[in-house]
């Protein structure tokens, strides 16, 4: 193998941060890796843009093909890499420059450790911090704990042994926001350990805006990892479903927040989930009160708004 990490960034029409996202990669402490860009068949200057790059740094190769969708341009990716370890890194993320250097030392201290992940830092569309931080379970990691929450939060935050891709596969074409969770479930689930880092090393941009179908659509994408899992985990998928769908539900009312939609959206996923498991005001007792207090607590004030107008 001729490098330690191959990384692999997909991009469509990925312009407007991708040289910000490509600097980030090059500008790693770690300096032993190939930078294999996907060019998911765009029509802006994306190639333009990867072919300067790859004039001026030898560990960059731009790869063109047909536009199939993320997932399977992470999987040419991989069927194409050469390291020991590889990353992920979406076209407008930004990383830390000490990334890679903690990973592969994470990684190398562990053998049966398959998945290495940190925290991460959330950003505004234009790059702006938000002074919010993902805080996700580090250590002692079960295939409960991935199911009902994606810990690593972006495919932009995950390193993973080639090894253990090559036992489990891939992400899976058929899904799309949820495909990282799904593959970081399968890597616990075939006997690999999966552990964090307890540092922010990943920028991740958070949406420019959202409608209510966005949120649907994470629903929609989660049932379907929730029928891929039933085939390698279905102890899991039985013991746990009401709970982790519960969870998720809970998640896009806190998103309807974030994103400014409707307190009546709001209202409506924040039902669903304490239909679905009304203990998780026992079993999650801060999360899901700070949750419900919130969307109740909108949705009433948008109404006596409503009311005095």
């Amino acid at each position: 193998m001729k490098n330690v990490v191959t990384i692999v960034l997909p991009a469509y029409n990925a312009s407007e941060y991708l040289s910000e996202t490509i600097n980030s990669v090059l500008s790693q402490t770690f300096p032993d890796f190939e930078l294999l860009v996907i060019d998911d068949g765009s029509t802006d200057n994306t190639t333009d843009i990867v072919r300067d790059f790859c004039q001026r740094d030898s560990r960059m190769r731009l790869i063109s093909q047909k536009n199939q969708g993320v997932s399977v341009a992470r999987n040419t990716g991989i069927k194409m890499a050469q390291g020991e370890f590889i990353a992920f890194i979406d076209s407008d993320d930004l990383w830390m420059p000490n990334k890679l250097a903690m990973h592969v030392q994470h990684l190398r201290a562990n053998p049966n450790l398959g998945l290495s992940y940190a925290r991460v830092e959330f950003m505004t569309f234009d790059g702006k911090p938000t002074g919010k931080y993902s805080n996700p379970r580090l250590v002692n990691i079960s295939a409960k704990d991935l199911y009902e929450e994606n810990a690593a939060v972006t495919p932009s935050n995950a390193v993973i042994s080639r090894t253990a891709l090559e036992q489990v596969g891939g992400f899976d074409g058929e899904l799309s926001g949820a495909a990282d969770a799904e593959l970081f479930l399968r890597v616990k689930c075939h006997g690999w350990q999966v552990e964090g880092i307890d540092q922010v090393l990943v920028l991740y941009r958070t949406s420019l805006g959202g409608m209510s179908s966005q949120l649907y659509k994470m629903e929609e994408d989660w049932n379907l990892l929730s029928q891929k899992a039933q085939v390698y985990a279905p102890e899991l998928i039985k013991h746990d479903y009401k709970q982790a769908r519960a969870m998720l539900l809970r998640y896009l009312a806190r998103r309807t927040l974030r994103l400014e939609l409707s307190s009546e959206l709001g209202i409506k996923f924040m039902n669903r989930a304490l239909k679905s498991e009304w203990t998780l005001i026992f079993k999650e007792p801060r999360r899901t009160i700070l949750t419900a207090v919130a969307v109740y607590g909108k949705f009433f004030i948008s109404s006596m708004r409503g009311s005095n107008s």
